[in-house]
């Protein structure tokens, strides 16, 4: 089974990357299923109920988020209809829609999702690595092919969690910094890793927005609106090759594609 999974799209530049490119990796990497973050879908922040079906549309099967998931006020009755939009699973009980669920493929294949925030430097959540493991534990007596998003800043929490996983996952893929990192990998349980994905949207940007505004912020530490930037549109993904009989994975490819404009 191939499945292929987004970084972060980021605002306009990142959808557009995503509905010119991602036909084209269908085709060429002969893909069952599509996955994407999309926490920053929306003008560089949160999903609308425009732009979550706009992605549908392109061909995304589901979308997982993370810290700014809740940035636009329609997110909360979206999420909670919506079964195709995922939010971390370890905020605590009470908050809208569901961190995990178990979907299908065209061909019937049963595919689970779960989506879990780190606590390093970020909200102070439940516990990723128990909240994951519990939702395995659960997932497991439905299906062997499961994908984590694991959204967070430190990479030695992402680390952690990948060899936690090790074995008892299909993959552990880390979104949140926006930038590829170059250390994707088969466990030696059968665990794809990677502590990046990347992004989709503009690279000549700081992870995203327009480089002036950053720095403006950084030199001055005067409130500055970041501005999504528009220059150098790529689509930073991993596609996955799973054993549909054992869960594991046989190989783990990153994609780097760049929008021609």
């Amino acid at each position: 089974m191939k499945i292929l999974f987004i970084g972060d799209i980021v605002g306009r530049p990142g959808r557009e990357a995503v509905r010119v490119l991602l036909p084209g990796l269908r085709v060429k990497h002969s893909l069952d299923f599509v996955i994407a973050n999309a926490e920053n879908a929306s003008a560089g922040s949160g999903i609308t109920h425009k732009v979550a079906e706009e992605l549908f549309s392109f061909g995304v099967d589901v979308l997982t988020s993370g810290d700014h998931i809740w940035k636009k006020k329609e997110i909360f009755e979206l999420i909670s209809k919506e079964e195709r939009i995922l939010r971390p699973i370890n905020y605590p009980s009470g908050a809208p829609g569901e961190g995990k669920r178990v979907y299908k493929t065209e061909s019937g294949r049963k595919i689970a999702v779960v989506n879990v925030n780190g606590r390093v430097f970020m909200d102070a959540l439940d516990c990723p690595f128990k909240a994951v493991l519990a939702a395995q534990e659960e997932l497991i007596k439905e299906t062997n092919i499961i994908l984590v998003d694991v959204h967070a800043e430190a990479t030695s929490e992402k680390v952690a969690l990948g060899w936690y996983l090790d074995g008892k996952v299909s993959a552990v893929l880390g979104t949140h910094t926006h930038i590829q990192t170059a250390d994707e990998k088969i466990l030696p349980k059968g665990t794809a890793y990677i502590t990046d994905v990347g992004m989709a949207g503009p690279y000549d940007s700081v992870i995203g927005r327009k480089v002036d505004d950053v720095l403006t912020r950084f030199l001055t530490l005067i409130p500055v609106r970041f501005e999504v930037a528009q220059e150098n549109i790529q689509l930073h993904a991993v596609v996955l090759d799973i054993d549909e009989k054992n869960g594991k994975t046989r190989s783990i490819l990153r994609i780097q594609e760049k929008l021609n404009v």
